[in-house]
């Protein structure tokens, strides 16, 4: 979506089409900002080669024509593809039809489909410096326009005014995305006492399914403010000092760019690809990295506290963070469609 929002300010009058699946949130995030959208059937592949990877071909030859279809019938000029399930088919009916192809791959570690469609481009984009695509551009992540053009001094006041926090007192913001984590709600919960008698407030996005917590507000003591989910991360963010969260490429992505310093829990199940998310803004010094299994209230009050106590090293995170994040991925991004339009224009374009 926000390749799309670049692309339309760049030209207005550009056609976008988005191709998705029934059982994706685009059958809802799309029509929602003004954009169509053609269904393909889903065909999940795996995330790493096994032998359910034969039996992929099959699957895909009536999810590729579909694809194909839907190039044809708007005239596509470039398909740019994300990773997912319907990057895959595609990919190979771009291909088909002679249609150039842009890959833009969020995560350090990239899936199969991306693997596959940066064979077939020389348009390969990646959000961070340490991917193990080849030939690929190190752009970031297309952004929120209300993130990538957020600054957190400016909107602070605001920003604590919304939420009911005090002004002068350091905030932590904790989330485990959209839906939520249950180790970091926990330790959260556990911890949190200890942390407003230490004069730190909580901001806590628990996660629209799970409960929230019990909370006593006692006079003189930092607030603790409890959601079930954060509709304006553009003011979570600038209200923050520090978050504690997962490590999704995305999350990462938006705390660099707004430099928000960030103790990361990266989700334990999957190929590892969070852990290697955080590591380059860790590495850079605007971060802090914690298994899943290591995450307790001791070690938030051994290394997230003595942070958020410390103007100095907040100061310092924070700087660290905003040189390693990206604002203008969408931007970038959008001059790569329009080179690789113009690279098959002119006959250039990979076989």
């Amino acid at each position: 979506m926000a390749l799309a929002d670049a692309l339309r300010r760049h030209d207005p009058s550009i056609g976008i089409t988005a191709l998705g699946t029934e059982r994706g949130l685009e059958t809802r995030l799309v029509p929602e900002r003004g954009y169509e959208l053609a269904l393909i059937p889903a065909v999940p592949l795996p995330r790493k080669p096994t032998p359910e990877l034969i039996t992929v071909p099959g699957r895909l030859r009536g999810t590729v024509r579909a694809a194909q279809e839907v190039i044809e019938r708007v005239k596509a000029d470039a398909v740019v593809g994300f990773g997912g399930y319907v990057a895959m088919p595609a990919y190979l009916a771009a291909k088909r039809a002679g249609v150039p192809i842009v890959v833009h791959e969020a995560n350090a570690r990239p899936g199969l489909a991306n693997k596959i469609g940066a064979r077939y481009s020389d348009f390969v984009a990646v959000s961070t410096p340490d991917s193990k695509l080849r030939d690929s551009r190190y752009i970031g992540i297309p952004l929120r326009r209300t993130i990538a053009t957020l600054d957190r001094g400016t909107v602070r006041p605001e920003a604590r005014h919304y939420f009911g926090l005090d002004q002068r007192l350091p905030t932590l913001l904790v989330s485990g995305g959209s839906q939520g984590a249950r180790r970091l709600n926990e330790t959260v919960q556990a911890i949190a006492p200890r942390l407003q008698q230490y004069g730190v407030q909580i901001l806590h996005a628990v996660g629209p399914k799970n409960e929230l917590p019990t909370i006593d507000d006692i006079p003189g003591m930092p607030p603790y403010r409890a959601l079930p989910y954060l509709d304006r991360m553009d003011l979570a963010y600038a209200a923050a000092d520090m978050m504690l969260c997962r490590a999704g490429a995305m999350t990462v992505a938006e705390l660099a760019a707004v430099g928000l310093p960030a103790a990361f829990v990266p989700l334990p199940i999957g190929n590892g690809e969070q852990r290697l998310n955080a590591q380059p803004m860790v590495k850079a010094g605007g971060g802090l990295l914690v298994d899943d299994a290591e995450l307790t209230t001791d070690w938030v009050l051994k290394n997230v506290l003595p942070v958020l106590t410390d103007p100095a090293k907040l100061w310092e995170m924070s700087r660290a963070a905003a040189e390693f994040g990206r604002r203008d991925a969408d931007d970038l991004l959008v001059q790569m469609v329009y080179e690789a339009i113009e690279a098959a224009r002119g006959g250039r374009r990979r076989g």
